[in-house]
């Protein structure tokens, strides 16, 4: 099938994704990206054979996939992810870069391998797990905070171990072009964070609803102009498009404070009704269904991998959380900060490409991802929603034994 039949299936699939996930939701809360994923691998070669990949639609899928690490980049706010909570997260992801590259090293008998495998374990899907806590109530509170910071060095630690590691530079000229994108974000932040003049909030104010949408395209020039500047440094696109969600929300929050809900709202539009549901889509295409059946070791990796996940990203969380969680907080942290499935997907994408992994391997850690994104935040929320109740029933109690002593005074 050509192009553009293959593009109107991968839609018609992006439309009856949310239909699918709204009827089993009675039942339970079945991630979106689930359904998107699944229909694309009865669309792919391996079941249907309707649609396959090529070069347009892998344009298309890798600008969704800048999409979704753009919008996690901007949902990172600086009040909240700072001080001890930073440090802690830092550490605890350095730890499992250590701890990952020990294990995909053993795994991959080699190096090579082994840092695919090791950089892959250690992400943290940010840009999934973010509309979750938001529909859940959860990102605004205490653990919502520590989730963000967590789930942040989750999300930029790989990538730029992947600058580093799977860039096949020296690693002497990998630090001096990651040197290079530093310094040129820290002039786009020192850009992004000077006061604006009148007439720009005015602009954004009064094409906001107009055909003009002066403010969607300035996003949309940063972003552009991040992936670019990324591409010609010779890193991943991935490091530029979280660059981009960074500035974004810095421009948006200096220059024009009472419009960057309706900007954002409008790039999310953009964002979660066509490119992030089209990435997710090919990812299931592109899914190699018969490497992971074909039988051997590559099934059997796969609850291996979920496991690895678990003990890979999410012991150092729980280890180095912050002390006030409880410990139902630390497993729904642990939970949600091991769900990984975007950067797994870029990782062995690169590593097939560069001939450093198996189709078996990458099919059972992709496999493991969509696990994680299916069973982790649904545990998760689980646990928090009991850890929610149990809180409110203490709170009761000591409601009414205060009440209880005051009456007997």
């Amino acid at each position: 099938m050509d192009h553009s039949g293959t593009l109107v299936l991968i839609m018609a699939a992006a439309v009856l994704a949310p239909l699918l996930a709204h009827a089993v939701a009675r039942w339970a809360a079945v991630p979106l990206v689930i359904f998107e994923i699944l229909l694309g691998i009865v669309l792919g070669p391996d079941v249907l054979g309707w649609a396959g990949s090529g070069e347009v639609i892998d344009v298309l899928s890798n600008l969704g996939l800048a999409m979704l690490i753009f919008l996690a980049g901007y949902e990172i706010r600086f009040d909240q992810v700072r001080g001890d909570t930073l440090t802690r997260s830092l550490w605890a992801w350095a730890a499992a870069l250590a701890l990952g590259l020990g294990v995909g090293i053993l795994l991959g008998d080699g190096f090579d391998k082994g840092v695919y495998l090791g950089t892959a374990l250690t992400s943290t899907a940010l840009g999934t797990i973010l509309p979750v806590l938001r529909d859940a109530g959860d990102l605004e509170s205490s653990f919502g905070s520590v989730m963000m910071a967590m789930g942040s060095v989750g999300e930029f630690g790989p990538i730029i171990a992947m600058a580093l590691l799977l860039s096949g530079r020296s690693p002497a000229r990998s630090m001096a072009v990651l040197a290079a994108f530093a310094v040129l974000t820290v002039l786009g932040v020192l850009w992004a964070a000077r006061p604006k003049p009148p007439w720009f909030r005015e602009v954004i104010a009064k094409t906001l609803h107009s055909s003009a949408q002066f403010a969607v395209r300035l996003v949309m020039l940063l972003l552009v102009g991040m992936l670019a500047l990324s591409q010609v440094l010779g890193l991943d696109i991935l490091l530029g498009a979280f660059a981009a969600g960074l500035l974004t929300r810095l421009v948006l929050q200096g220059a024009a404070p009472e419009s960057s809900a309706t900007v954002l709202s409008k790039v999310e539009a953009l964002g979660f009704g066509f490119l992030v549901p089209l990435f997710f889509v090919v990812t299931g295409i592109e899914f190699d269904l018969d490497a992971l059946l074909a039988g051997g070791s590559a099934l059997l990796l796969l609850p291996v991998f979920l496991a690895l996940f678990l003990l890979v990203r999410g012991l150092p969380m729980w280890l180095l959380a912050p002390r006030d969680l409880s410990r139902r907080d630390r497993s729904a942290l642990v939970l949600f900060g091991s769900t990984a499935l975007p950067l797994v997907v870029a990782i062995t994408t690169l590593g097939l490409q560069d001939g450093k992994l198996e189709p078996g391997e990458a099919a059972a850690l992709v496999g493991a991802g969509m696990l994680s994104i299916l069973a982790f935040p649904l545990l998760g929320l689980r646990l928090r929603a009991r850890g929610r109740g149990a809180d409110g029933a203490r709170m009761r109690t000591g409601t009414r034994a205060a009440a209880g002593e005051e009456e007997t005074w």
